[in-house]
């Protein structure tokens, strides 16, 4: 999970830098492409269908459209917004999903899980700051993409399970692809890659085919409880990426509404482990 973590953030710090001189949405469609051929090749390699028709289940449907959004916002949030920032407003994103299977799944959510929820909620407010002079609009594009992926990972529980993850890979990249090509479109038309930024946009989708690996290894491997809570791992290296690379400093603001988001979702995740225990 933290090789996972490693390598989600390494491709953000590359997107990053490629948005310098790339179309965003051309970066998107460039990353998406890759991503789909390299699970594309596993796929084949373990005699799997590229096209299974339960692609086009519903589940999938709605997992497709959340990962464009996610996509959308989120890659434009690392455009426009400090790496920091826009990393750990996504930390929220399991708060989401705990919050989306209580009200869609009936999963039971006691009051101690409510009040972690919404304090990881007003972590994202702080780092947000609504009304304040640090308020930077361009932040809320972070909101959406964490509300995507939190939509597509709901998605994903509901999907069907004859579908194998490396299937899963092909679709989500493809729609990582599609979801570059309005954006490009609003923008004004693709440009010619300079070898820097080629280069940025292939190591972004290397690192990221491999977190994506890595994560449903520690999934599958791992006893979900145990491994969850090292996702947060992601925002400590985006930290250090942030300040290392691209020069930012975080605020106490945003220090003090990243602990809060992820120590409510460390409280959450623990919370639902003891939970299962004491059930089974």
């Amino acid at each position: 999970m933290i090789a996972a973590m490693a390598g989600f953030a390494l491709e953000d710090m590359f997107i990053k830098a490629a948005a310098a001189s790339l179309p965003v949405g051309q970066i998107l469609i460039l990353f998406g492409l890759g991503g789909m051929a390299a699970f594309a090749v596993m796929v084949r390699a373990r005699g799997e269908a590229l096209l299974h028709p339960a692609a086009l289940s519903p589940p999938l449907l709605w997992r497709g459209g959340a990962e464009i959004a996610g996509r959308i916002g989120y890659t434009l949030a690392i455009a426009l917004t400090p790496l920091s920032s826009a990393s750990a407003i996504l930390q929220a994103a399991p708060l989401v999903v705990a919050l989306g299977a209580a009200t869609l799944f009936g999963e039971r959510v006691g009051w101690r899980r409510w009040t972690a929820i919404l304090a990881g909620f007003a972590g994202v407010l702080l780092i947000l700051r609504p009304g304040l002079e640090g308020f930077t609009p361009a932040a809320l594009f972070a909101v959406l993409g964490m509300l995507g992926f939190a939509g597509r990972d709901l998605a994903t529980r509901a999907a069907p399970a004859v579908l194998s993850n490396r299937q899963l890979g092909v679709y989500g990249f493809a729609m990582l692809g599609l979801s570059g090509i309005p954006i490009l479109a609003w923008t004004g038309g693709a440009a010619w890659p300079a070898p820097a930024a080629a280069a940025q946009v292939a190591a972004a989708t290397v690192f990221g085919v491999a977190g994506y690996y890595a994560l449903t290894a520690a999934m599958r491997s791992g006893e979900v409880g145990v491994v969850a809570p090292f996702r947060y791992t992601r925002l400590v290296f985006a930290l250090v990426l942030g300040m290392t690379v691209f020069g930012e400093r975080p605020d106490a603001l945003m220090l003090a509404g990243s602990a809060l988001i992820v120590g409510s979702g460390l409280y959450t995740v623990l919370r639902e482990r003891r939970s299962r225990r004491a059930g089974a």
